[in-house]
């Protein structure tokens, strides 16, 4: 992959001009072209070694369990924040307070103190719909407004969303809504919407790079990934329930007893530069990066213009929390009447 040379020349800036050494282990739970970007720069520029993994995050903390007794990963980047609760709540992620704290936006800071600074805010992205413009004209069928219109009838079989055992995304549906609605209604509204679902995906991306093709019209997605397929020309647009909405912290953790600690801390310091949050606009991603000194794109959804939710990211990180609900909705939903 090309860089940039004023990526290349911001990234230099922002970490400085010391020769690194070794190398880092990252699972990068964002999308690929960010995760290589920053890679690409960040050797270039340094000198380190890094080595990507991608994973969604509920596959990352499946993986950071599976090792921990002999860690072979150093930073876990990007994802949803309920997962990197989760671990830090296992004691899998290292007690680590960025220097940078202070310039972090307070939802960023409020998710490292939840965690006792085993993790840390990145990025924030709300939660809402994406839908392909042309198959709904097509099918004289109005967008998708609120939760309660994907119910209708017309989109039986035409929505798509992801797996929450795999996927962040899906799990902090589930958990908007329990908050929204309560969750004895949270769960009979999933299972009103389970016959209008054509599949549940692995990824969280999944189900709206299906809507921007065509393959299905409706998607549940975080909206800056809709954002995306639209620059990169796909006929989609996006909308936030009129009811109210949940949005993912996406977080970043150093994971305890990693082989390279010393060298995560480094790529940590810098990935919460506003140097080093510029490479997910860079690669065509819109999430609202968690540095208040990062310029603002206006492609970048305000979160001051929905209706947010008061998501409880402490409760619904808690290990024993995202078990039961994921659980209870495999068992109620996804194989009702089984």
């Amino acid at each position: 992959m090309r860089t940039p040379h004023w990526l290349a020349l911001a990234f230099a800036a922002s970490c400085g001009t010391a020769a690194a050494q070794g190398q880092v282990n990252i699972i990068c739970s964002v999308q690929a072209e960010w995760c290589n970007l920053m890679a690409t720069v960040y050797s270039r520029t340094t000198g380190t070694k890094v080595n990507i993994t991608s994973k969604g995050s509920g596959e990352a903390l499946a993986q950071l369990n599976a090792e921990k007794a002999n860690p072979k990963t150093d930073i876990w980047f990007g994802g949803t924040g309920d997962p990197h609760l989760q671990a830090a709540e296992q004691g899998l992620t290292l007690e680590y307070k960025s220097e940078q704290i202070k310039d972090l936006h307070a939802w960023a800071q409020k998710q490292a103190a939840d965690s006792k600074y085993r993790t840390v805010g990145v990025y924030l992205g709300p939660l809402g719909f994406g839908f392909n413009k042309e198959l709904l004209a097509k099918k004289k069928v109005n967008a998708p407004a609120s939760w309660a219109d994907l119910l209708k009838p017309e989109f039986k079989g035409e929505v798509q969303m992801a797996n929450p055992a795999s996927s962040g995304t899906a799990y902090t549906m589930i958990a908007t809504l329990v908050q929204l609605m309560g969750e004895d209604k949270a769960f009979d509204y999933m299972k009103k919407l389970h016959p209008n679902i054509s599949a549940y995906t692995r990824s969280g991306t999944a189900p709206v790079k299906a809507a921007a093709r065509g393959e299905t019209t409706v998607s549940i997605s975080f909206v800056h990934d809709v954002t995306t397929e639209a620059v990169n020309g796909f006929p989609v647009g996006s909308a936030t329930p009129t009811e109210g909405t949940g949005a993912e912290v996406g977080s970043m953790s150093i994971v305890k007893n990693g082989p390279n600690t010393e060298a995560a801390k480094k790529f940590y310091e810098w990935a919460l530069t506003p140097g080093g949050q510029q490479f997910g606009l860079a690669a065509k991603q819109f999430q609202l990066p968690s540095n208040t000194k990062v310029p603002k794109d206006p492609r970048m959804t305000d979160p001051a213009k929905i209706k947010l939710i008061n998501y409880d990211y402490a409760k619904y990180g808690a290990s024993a929390e995202r078990r039961r609900l994921i659980a209870k909705w495999e068992k109620e939903v996804l194989n009702q009447g089984k």
